[in-house]
Parts: structure tokens; sequence; C-alpha cells
């Protein structure tokens, strides 16, 4: 287990039960796509260019990771100054809920990005802000530049073998500063090694940089989607954080955030983040692993301001003895004691109202699409979750499959993906991409665990339009002579255009005929060589490439002299008659 950066205690804080209650509320309350995981028969396609997950070296490199956790709610003390995100009193104008302009706008700028390119994905921009605030406090509470970059490097412990993983230097020093081990690097904390080969950039400006927050988020969000991950399925999800960090303390801390983070953040100004209690040298200022180099939680100092904060676990047991002493009663002025006897039974709490779910599946507009063959659809599937009243239903899993005999497939390549509904319960299918198979399929949408009735919608590919050309003009205007028995050296290659634009793809047919008053094809003089090496004096596979330019096969010679006409017809009716002339070769 990578050792932990340690977090002061909170005065009041509560009390091992108390967190474990609270961990526990924050573990069990998934919000909605999260709950009822999908573990169905989801396609897994690896992603086109995509590096596959790996699954040694965690992403950070095992280093050392900041284990402040989200304000927690002290239920039996009236009046307390924290609270549990989500219960009354809510969190979005707590501190730590603020998170800096630059960087909410890298997580989310990569969100929409990765949203694009790999929908099935169903990355939220709050896993990435959980993963930025244990990893570096938010990059240091904002410490960035007007591009993104962090005004000072932000580095975790020498990877030496020294308490932490051993990991001898792969990029010279050019990332970490350190050319004998390597160091996690900047806001996402990155290891050189792995960012060799994630890197990203997410801010457009042609550079990889892991210390600038828009590409290292960018990155980030690339891995944790990497293998074809459904970040709204709870499985993948948990191997998508311990792939980060190898850690079970690691993934409870930042599934606390996570959960924190989707009931309430507000934007703060760069620099003005909070910044974690335990360590503040990963504020940006410098080496964030400076003094962590042990594992705090047992050799650090001694007393409750020094002591290091982990994660109850689920069997953790309150220290407190229950109260069993008999209670005094109020009289007249006596207010009575509480006594120790069996605490009065609490009235039982109304669980709030939760939505009645998914119950039915609606088209948002057109059910039928069509695109031509090798093009993108305009259009995408879109249905709308609502519930037996008829509301929207938000983060509902909808789950879109293309059925039939078709090469189309969603955005990504794959034939399935499962997306979430928005506030207004509408779930819209990644982009279509026609292959070059003609003809109709059916898209259908599903609600995961559901009983509603699937929607289907009908897709079409339409063959290419063919191009066509109302002009062919050859390229040089040598003369083309051969002799009998021979071929012609010189390449024959003419320009197909319409209405003066260039035009590709033009089919056009070849043919050695009598005469312009008797185009009939000739049975002597020059000819080609068809696929099997026959002679032959007319060739229709013929297509220009993509300057419009045709460029001939081969005209061979037999032993006929003479002028010989070579006609070219393009789609779209323009002719082109050539002159071949061949001369007699001298006698043996």
């Amino acid at each position: 287990m990578a050792p932990l950066i340690g977090r002061r205690l909170r005065k009041g804080a509560a009390t091992t039960a108390v967190a474990a209650a609270a961990m526990a509320a924050l573990t069990a309350s998934q919000a909605p796509g999260f709950a009822n995981s999908d573990h169905g028969d989801r396609n897994r396609e690896q992603r086109a260019g995509e590096a596959p997950a790996p699954d040694d070296t965690p992403i950070d490199g095992g280093s050392s990771y900041h284990t402040d956790l989200p304000p927690l709610v002290t239920p039996d003390k009236p009046g307390s100054s924290i609270d549990l995100p989500g219960l009354p009193g809510g969190s979005s104008t707590k501190p730590e809920a603020g998170i800096p302009a630059s960087v909410l706008a890298a997580y989310k700028k990569a969100e929409a990005a990765l949203r694009e390119s790999n929908p099935g994905c169903n990355l939220p921009w709050e896993l990435l802000a959980a993963i930025g605030k244990v990893e570096s406090g938010q990059a240091g509470g904002g410490n960035v530049g007007a591009d993104g970059t962090t005004v000072s490097p932000i580095l975790g412990p020498v990877l030496n073998g020294d308490g932490f993983a051993l990991i001898k230097d792969t990029d010279g020093g050019a990332y970490d500063g350190d050319s004998q081990h390597d160091r996690a690097v900047g806001p996402m904390q990155f290891i050189p090694s792995t960012w060799a080969n994630w890197g990203r950039d997410g801010n457009g400006d042609g550079e990889k940089d892991p210390n600038n927050v828009y590409d290292a988020a960018l990155a980030a969000g690339s891995y944790l989607c990497a293998d074809g991950r459904d970040l709204s399925v709870k499985a993948d999800l948990d191997r998508a954080i311990l792939g980060y960090n190898h850690s079970r303390e690691y993934l409870n801390t930042v599934l606390s955030w996570f959960e924190y983070y989707k009931r309430g953040t507000h934007e703060v100004p760069d620099g003005t983040g909070a910044i974690p209690s335990g360590n503040d040298s990963g504020s940006g200022s410098g080496d964030k692993g400076k003094d962590s180099g042990k594992n705090p939680g047992k050799d650090g100092g001694k007393g409750e301001e020094n002591e290091a904060r982990t994660l109850p676990k689920p069997e953790d047991k309150p220290e407190d003895k229950p109260d069993t002493t008999t209670p005094t009663p109020p009289t007249g002025d006596n207010p009575g004691t509480p006594g120790t006897g069996s605490p009065t039974p609490k009235p039982p709490t109304t669980p709030p109202s939760t939505p009645s779910g998914t119950s039915k599946l609606t088209t948002v507009g057109a059910k039928e699409l069509s695109a031509i063959a090798g093009t993108g659809f305009d259009r995408s599937p879109r249905v709308k979750a609502v519930d037996t009243a008829g509301k929207p239903v938000a983060g509902a899993k909808v789950r879109y499959e293309i059925l039939g005999d078709t090469d189309t497939r969603f955005l990504g390549l794959v034939k399935s993906a499962t997306v979430l509904s928005a506030d207004d319960g509408t779930a819209t299918a990644p982009k279509l991409l026609a292959g070059e198979k003609t003809g109709t399929f059916t898209v259908r949408a599903t609600a995961v665990g559901r009983e509603a009735a699937p929607v289907e919608f009908t897709a079409t590919v339409k063959a290419r339009p063919v191009p066509r050309a109302d002009a062919l003009a050859r390229i040089g205007d040598k003369k083309l002579t051969a002799r009998t028995g021979d071929s012609f050296t010189d390449p024959l290659t003419v320009k197909a255009t319409n209405k003066g634009k260039i035009m590709a793809d033009v089919p056009v047919t070849a043919t050695m005929i009598t005469s312009a008053k008797n185009p009939t094809p000739n049975d002597k003089g020059p000819y080609f060589l068809d696929d099997k090496g026959k002679p032959v004096r007319t060739l229709a596979a013929l297509k220009t490439d993509d300057l419009g330019q045709l460029t001939l096969p081969k005209i061979l010679t037999d032993d006929h002299a003479g002028t010989f006409l070579l006609r070219l017809t393009a789609e779209g009716g323009a002719v082109l008659d050539i002159e071949l002339t061949v001369t007699q070769a001298p006698a043996s």
C-alpha cells in the first residue's frame, strides 16, 4: 500500500463509529446511473489508436496522496459546523466544495472531449476532480497560469524504493528534474514513463505537458476510459481508480470526494482553492512529497494534531460504551438527568422520496435516419426517459445497439454503447459512422435494468453518388509513339473536371476504337493487359485519383503499324480521343 500524506484531525471531529457511518452513507448513496450496475453483455472493443490499460505500474507510481476527507456530519452533536453532502445544510457553500476556475474548466473540457471521442466511457468530470483533489489538492489550490500550467512544479516523492516503489529514471529528468529516479509530476501526478504513453494535448497548443492542467486532465480521463471501460458501471469505476493507485484506501478516498463533488461545487478564483491540511507542500510551490517518504500512520508524530487520518473499515466498532443507567424525568423546576439507561428510541426517520425510475422511453425527433456510405449520420438516435408520472428521469442508463447486416458503427468503432440521460431525461446515442455497405439496419435503445419497452430506429446507408466530369484533358502534349511488338514508354495521364472543378473518383473507360466515325472496338493494333495478363482493347475499371488524374496502364503493340485512336469516356459525358502511332520495327 502506498504511504499516505498525513491529515490533521479537525477539532470536534466525529468518532470512528460516526466516521464509519458517514463513509457508509457516502459509498452507499450512489447517484442515478451508478446503482444497479450493468454487468451485461457490453461491447468491450478497444478504441482505435488507444493504448491498452496497464495492469502493473499505477499511473502515479504508487506515490503518496492527500488523505483529507470531505466535511463529515456529526449526527449526535446539534449545531455541528461540518456536514455530509446531501444532508440538510448542503455543501455548496463550504470552502472544500470550491474548485479553482482553470482547474474546473480543464476537468469539464476533458469530459466534453471524451464524450465526443469515447462516449461509451461515460466519464464524469467530478471523477477527475476527485482524483485531482487527492493527487495535488486541485493543482495546489489552482496555482496555475493563464494557460493552465502550474506556476511551480508539483512533484511527488523520489521513487527510489525508500518507502515507495523503485522506478529508475525514464525521461532523463526532463519532467521531474531527476536523472536517477522518476517522480510523479503535475496536477494529476503522472510518472514520466506513463506520461510517455498517455500524454495528451488538452488545450490545443501543440504540446503535451504533464504540468498543464488541461493536458493532464485529458490524459487522466483517457487513462480511466481505457480498455473499453464504462465508468457508469461500479466495477469499471473501481477498476479505473485502482489503476491510478493500487490501494483500497486510495479508492475509498477518491470515491468519497467523487460523491461530495456530485452533490454540489462552485467555482473559485485561481490560487484561492482549499489546500489539503495534512501537507502544504502539495500546493504547487515545490516538492509535494518532500516530507512524506514514510508512512505517517506508522512513525508520525504523537498526539491528535499529528495523527494520520485513514478511512475506517466497515467492521469498525464504536469505542464508547453504551449508556446503561436510568434517566431521571424532569419534574417542576428539576430538569431531570439524562441518565445512562437504555437510550430512548428515536422515532424513525422518514427516508427522502426518490424517483420512481424509468418506466418508459419515448422517441425524440425522427425515427428514420440516413447517410451516404463512408460519411457520418447527420443526426443520432435520441430518446427520453420518463417515470410513471411522465416526468423526466436524469441519470438513467440507456443502451444503444446496432442490429442487422451492416458495417456502420458508433463513434469509437463499437456496435453498442451505454449513455446516461441528461437532466431533461434525454439520452443521445454516440455519432453513427456509415460504412461502405449500403442497406437498412436497426438501432435499438433499451433502458438498462428496467422493463420499459425498447425504442427502435430505422437507419439507411445510401450508395455514394457517382462523381461526374464534363471535361477530360491530357497532361502533356508529347506525341505518343512505339514500334511494333513493343510498348509505349511515355506515360499517358489525363485530368477530369466538372465546371472547372477537379473531380476525384470519376469512372473512366478506355477503348481502342476503329475511328472517330466508327467508335467500335478495334481488333488490331495497341492493346492493354487485363488482370489475368490477357490482351484486351477495352478497360472499364478506371478511376481518377484525389487530384482528379488518371494514368493509364501500360499500352502494348502487336505487329500492326499505323495510326490508331484511343478513346477515353468519363462518367458525365466527357470524351477525349488520343492518337497512338505505331511504326514498323526494323527486321532482325
